[in-house]
Protein backbone atom coordinates (compact mmCIF):
# COMPACT_ATOMS: atom_id res chain seq x y z
CA UNK A 1 0.00 0.00 0.00
CA UNK A 2 2.68 2.21 1.07
CA UNK A 3 4.70 1.99 -2.59
CA UNK A 4 1.03 2.91 -4.06
CA UNK A 5 1.34 6.46 -3.06
CA UNK A 6 2.29 8.64 -5.60
CA UNK A 7 2.27 11.62 -4.78
CA UNK A 8 4.97 13.71 -5.04
CA UNK A 9 6.62 11.54 -7.93
CA UNK A 10 7.64 12.67 -11.22
CA UNK A 11 8.44 11.53 -14.42
CA UNK A 12 11.07 12.62 -16.49
CA UNK A 13 9.56 12.78 -20.49
CA UNK A 14 9.64 14.84 -23.07
CA UNK A 15 6.25 15.71 -24.30
CA UNK A 16 4.01 18.44 -24.63
CA UNK A 17 2.83 18.13 -20.96
CA UNK A 18 6.37 18.06 -19.80
CA UNK A 19 7.40 20.98 -21.61
CA UNK A 20 4.61 23.63 -20.34
CA UNK A 21 5.51 26.26 -18.51
CA UNK A 22 5.05 25.10 -14.69
CA UNK A 23 2.55 28.24 -13.81
CA UNK A 24 0.58 27.21 -17.07
CA UNK A 25 -0.03 23.48 -15.51
CA UNK A 26 -0.24 24.67 -12.15
CA UNK A 27 -3.28 27.61 -13.36
CA UNK A 28 -4.78 24.72 -14.97
CA UNK A 29 -5.09 22.37 -12.70
CA UNK A 30 -6.77 24.88 -10.05
CA UNK A 31 -9.63 25.44 -13.25
CA UNK A 32 -9.79 21.54 -13.52
CA UNK A 33 -10.30 21.55 -10.03
CA UNK A 34 -13.09 24.76 -10.38
CA UNK A 35 -14.73 22.57 -12.92
CA UNK A 36 -14.97 19.75 -11.40
CA UNK A 37 -17.39 21.38 -8.98
CA UNK A 38 -19.28 23.80 -10.85
CA UNK A 39 -20.26 20.75 -13.16
CA UNK A 40 -23.74 18.56 -11.18
CA UNK A 41 -24.58 17.02 -14.29
CA UNK A 42 -23.03 12.96 -15.22
CA UNK A 43 -22.83 14.42 -19.01
CA UNK A 44 -20.59 17.43 -17.77
CA UNK A 45 -18.23 14.43 -16.20
CA UNK A 46 -17.85 12.69 -19.48
CA UNK A 47 -16.27 15.85 -21.16
CA UNK A 48 -13.91 15.82 -18.27
CA UNK A 49 -13.19 12.36 -18.29
CA UNK A 50 -12.67 12.57 -22.01
CA UNK A 51 -10.23 15.80 -21.79
CA UNK A 52 -8.53 13.96 -19.08
CA UNK A 53 -7.62 11.27 -21.07
CA UNK A 54 -6.46 13.15 -23.53
CA UNK A 55 -4.02 15.07 -21.43
CA UNK A 56 -2.93 11.62 -20.20
CA UNK A 57 -2.21 10.13 -23.63
CA UNK A 58 -0.13 13.42 -24.82
CA UNK A 59 2.10 13.10 -21.57
CA UNK A 60 2.73 9.79 -22.07
CA UNK A 61 2.00 8.77 -18.49
CA UNK A 62 1.51 5.25 -17.78
CA UNK A 63 -2.36 4.78 -16.71
CA UNK A 64 -0.70 2.60 -13.97
CA UNK A 65 0.54 5.34 -12.16
CA UNK A 66 -2.82 7.12 -12.05
CA UNK A 67 -4.22 3.72 -10.63
CA UNK A 68 -1.86 3.37 -8.05
CA UNK A 69 -2.28 6.95 -7.13
CA UNK A 70 -6.04 5.73 -6.70
CA UNK A 71 -5.16 2.35 -4.00
CA UNK A 72 -4.83 4.34 -1.21
CA UNK A 73 -8.18 6.38 -1.48
CA UNK A 74 -10.41 3.55 -1.91
CA UNK A 75 -11.16 3.37 1.79
CA UNK A 76 -12.12 7.35 1.56
CA UNK A 77 -14.15 7.32 -1.98
CA UNK A 78 -16.32 3.89 -0.65
CA UNK A 79 -17.00 5.79 2.51
CA UNK A 80 -17.96 8.43 0.74
CA UNK A 81 -20.39 6.87 -1.62
CA UNK A 82 -21.81 4.57 1.53
CA UNK A 83 -22.35 7.87 3.69
CA UNK A 84 -24.23 9.52 0.69
CA UNK A 85 -26.29 6.14 0.03
CA UNK A 86 -27.50 5.63 3.09
CA UNK A 87 -28.06 9.45 4.39
CA UNK A 88 -29.82 10.94 1.93
CA UNK A 89 -33.44 10.85 1.21
CA UNK A 90 -35.25 11.93 -2.19
CA UNK A 91 -36.63 10.68 -5.50
CA UNK A 92 -38.47 6.92 -5.66
CA UNK A 93 -37.56 4.52 -2.46
CA UNK A 94 -35.24 1.45 -3.77
CA UNK A 95 -34.85 -0.73 -1.04
CA UNK A 96 -35.77 -0.60 2.76
CA UNK A 97 -34.89 -3.28 5.30
CA UNK A 98 -35.59 -1.91 8.66
CA UNK A 99 -34.42 1.64 9.46
CA UNK A 100 -32.36 0.95 5.95
CA UNK A 101 -33.63 2.81 3.65
CA UNK A 102 -32.34 3.73 -0.03
CA UNK A 103 -33.30 5.70 -2.22
CA UNK A 104 -32.66 6.93 -5.82
CA UNK A 105 -31.12 10.82 -4.60
CA UNK A 106 -29.22 8.81 -2.48
CA UNK A 107 -27.29 6.36 -4.96
CA UNK A 108 -26.79 9.02 -7.31
CA UNK A 109 -25.43 11.75 -5.49
CA UNK A 110 -23.25 8.47 -3.93
CA UNK A 111 -21.70 7.54 -8.10
CA UNK A 112 -21.46 11.32 -8.59
CA UNK A 113 -19.22 12.14 -5.43
CA UNK A 114 -16.70 9.00 -5.53
CA UNK A 115 -16.66 10.36 -9.61
CA UNK A 116 -15.47 13.80 -8.34
CA UNK A 117 -13.17 12.69 -6.01
CA UNK A 118 -11.30 10.06 -8.39
CA UNK A 119 -10.70 12.36 -11.54
CA UNK A 120 -10.27 15.33 -8.62
CA UNK A 121 -7.49 12.97 -7.51
CA UNK A 122 -6.40 11.81 -11.39
CA UNK A 123 -5.99 14.94 -12.62
CA UNK A 124 -4.22 16.48 -9.50
CA UNK A 125 -1.49 13.81 -9.59
CA UNK A 126 -1.04 14.67 -13.35
CA UNK A 127 0.63 17.62 -12.26
CA UNK A 128 3.45 16.39 -9.92
CA UNK A 129 3.92 13.46 -12.29
CA UNK A 130 4.98 15.68 -15.26
CA UNK A 131 6.73 18.55 -13.46
CA UNK A 132 10.00 18.65 -11.33
CA UNK A 133 10.05 19.67 -8.11
CA UNK A 134 12.50 22.58 -9.23
CA UNK A 135 10.00 23.69 -11.80
CA UNK A 136 7.17 23.03 -9.40
CA UNK A 137 8.75 25.69 -6.95
CA UNK A 138 9.73 28.35 -9.69
CA UNK A 139 5.99 28.34 -10.51
CA UNK A 140 4.64 28.74 -7.28
CA UNK A 141 6.80 31.55 -6.65
CA UNK A 142 6.05 33.36 -9.82
CA UNK A 143 2.63 33.15 -8.76
CA UNK A 144 2.77 34.40 -5.62
CA UNK A 145 5.28 36.96 -6.48
CA UNK A 146 2.23 39.98 -5.53
CA UNK A 147 2.15 39.11 -2.28
CA UNK A 148 6.20 39.64 -1.82
CA UNK A 149 9.26 38.26 -3.31
CA UNK A 150 11.29 37.07 -0.64
CA UNK A 151 8.04 35.74 1.07
CA UNK A 152 6.82 34.17 -2.04
CA UNK A 153 10.04 32.43 -2.39
CA UNK A 154 10.14 31.25 1.20
CA UNK A 155 6.53 29.92 0.99
CA UNK A 156 7.05 28.02 -2.17
CA UNK A 157 10.34 26.93 -0.96
CA UNK A 158 8.50 24.88 1.74
CA UNK A 159 5.77 23.67 -0.12
CA UNK A 160 8.26 21.88 -2.85
CA UNK A 161 10.21 20.55 -0.45
CA UNK A 162 7.18 18.93 1.92
CA UNK A 163 6.09 17.86 -1.25
CA UNK A 164 9.31 16.54 -2.72
CA UNK A 165 9.78 14.40 0.30
CA UNK A 166 7.00 12.51 0.40
CA UNK A 167 8.55 9.99 -1.90
CA UNK A 168 11.59 9.82 0.02
CA UNK A 169 9.52 9.02 3.53
CA UNK A 170 7.09 6.66 1.92
CA UNK A 171 10.79 4.77 0.77
CA UNK A 172 11.93 5.41 4.27
CA UNK A 173 8.86 3.79 5.75
CA UNK A 174 8.84 1.05 3.68
CA UNK A 175 12.55 0.04 4.37
CA UNK A 176 11.52 0.27 8.29
CA UNK A 177 8.48 -1.64 8.08
CA UNK A 178 10.43 -4.40 5.95
CA UNK A 179 13.22 -4.23 8.66
CA UNK A 180 10.91 -4.52 11.65
CA UNK A 181 9.04 -7.58 9.89
CA UNK A 182 12.12 -9.69 9.65
CA UNK A 183 12.45 -8.98 13.52
CA UNK A 184 8.85 -10.20 13.93
CA UNK A 185 7.14 -7.32 14.32
CA UNK A 186 3.19 -7.77 13.21
CA UNK A 187 1.73 -4.45 11.54
CA UNK A 188 -1.63 -6.72 10.41
CA UNK A 189 -2.83 -8.75 12.59
CA UNK A 190 -4.70 -8.04 15.96
CA UNK A 191 -7.71 -4.97 16.98
CA UNK A 192 -7.63 -1.18 16.00
CA UNK A 193 -5.62 -0.76 19.36
CA UNK A 194 -3.07 -3.59 19.06
CA UNK A 195 -2.29 -2.12 15.40
CA UNK A 196 -2.18 1.39 16.43
CA UNK A 197 0.50 0.14 19.56
CA UNK A 198 2.35 -2.10 16.77
CA UNK A 199 3.19 1.20 14.80
CA UNK A 200 5.09 2.47 17.83
CA UNK A 201 8.06 0.81 16.50
CA UNK A 202 7.80 1.80 13.29
CA UNK A 203 7.48 5.74 13.71
CA UNK A 204 10.27 6.54 15.99
CA UNK A 205 12.77 5.36 13.70
CA UNK A 206 10.63 6.95 10.85
CA UNK A 207 10.95 10.88 12.69
CA UNK A 208 13.98 9.85 13.58
CA UNK A 209 15.17 9.67 10.12
CA UNK A 210 13.13 12.81 9.11
CA UNK A 211 14.99 14.67 11.26
CA UNK A 212 18.33 13.52 10.10
CA UNK A 213 17.60 13.94 6.66
CA UNK A 214 16.00 17.56 7.40
CA UNK A 215 19.36 18.36 8.92
CA UNK A 216 21.29 16.95 6.24
CA UNK A 217 19.62 19.27 3.71
CA UNK A 218 19.64 22.25 5.63
CA UNK A 219 23.59 21.74 5.82
CA UNK A 220 23.63 21.53 2.43
CA UNK A 221 21.55 24.66 1.67
CA UNK A 222 24.27 26.44 3.96
CA UNK A 223 27.34 24.82 2.42
CA UNK A 224 26.14 26.30 -0.61
CA UNK A 225 25.34 29.77 0.85
CA UNK A 226 21.82 29.59 0.31
CA UNK A 227 20.52 32.99 1.77
CA UNK A 228 16.87 33.25 0.57
CA UNK A 229 15.14 34.58 -2.47
CA UNK A 230 16.87 38.17 -2.05
CA UNK A 231 19.69 38.71 -4.76
CA UNK A 232 19.04 35.46 -6.46
CA UNK A 233 19.41 34.65 -10.50
CA UNK A 234 18.16 32.12 -12.34
CA UNK A 235 19.68 29.17 -14.92
CA UNK A 236 16.45 28.89 -16.86
CA UNK A 237 13.91 32.15 -16.70
CA UNK A 238 10.49 31.32 -16.81
CA UNK A 239 8.43 32.14 -20.41
CA UNK A 240 5.25 31.51 -21.51
CA UNK A 241 5.96 30.11 -25.66
CA UNK A 242 3.23 29.44 -27.87
CA UNK A 243 2.54 25.92 -26.07
CA UNK A 244 1.18 27.60 -23.05
CA UNK A 245 -1.44 29.42 -24.84
CA UNK A 246 -2.49 26.65 -27.15
CA UNK A 247 -3.09 24.69 -23.61
CA UNK A 248 -5.03 27.69 -21.96
CA UNK A 249 -6.89 27.86 -25.34
CA UNK A 250 -7.36 24.13 -25.58
CA UNK A 251 -8.94 23.98 -21.94
CA UNK A 252 -10.72 27.20 -22.25
CA UNK A 253 -13.51 24.69 -24.35
CA UNK A 254 -13.77 22.74 -21.14
CA UNK A 255 -14.14 25.76 -18.88
CA UNK A 256 -16.83 26.81 -21.36
CA UNK A 257 -18.63 23.54 -21.63
CA UNK A 258 -18.86 23.14 -17.75
CA UNK A 259 -20.68 26.64 -17.03
CA UNK A 260 -22.92 25.82 -20.19
CA UNK A 261 -24.04 22.26 -18.72
CA UNK A 262 -24.18 23.74 -15.09
CA UNK A 263 -26.07 27.05 -15.82
CA UNK A 264 -27.78 26.61 -19.26
CA UNK A 265 -28.75 22.81 -19.24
Amino acid sequence: MIKDITIGQYLPGDSFVHKLDPRTKILLSILFIVCLFVIDKFIGYAFVVAFLALVVYISQIPPRYLYKGLKPVFFLIILTAALNIFMLRGGTLLFEFGFIKIYEEGIRTAVFMAARLVLLIMGTSVLTLTTSPIELTDGIERLLKPIGKEIAHELAMMMTIALRFIPTLIDETDKIMKAQKARGADFETGGIVQKAKSLIPLLVPLFISSFRRADELAMAMEARCYRGGAGRTRMKVLKFSSKDFIAFGVFSLLVIASFAIRFAM
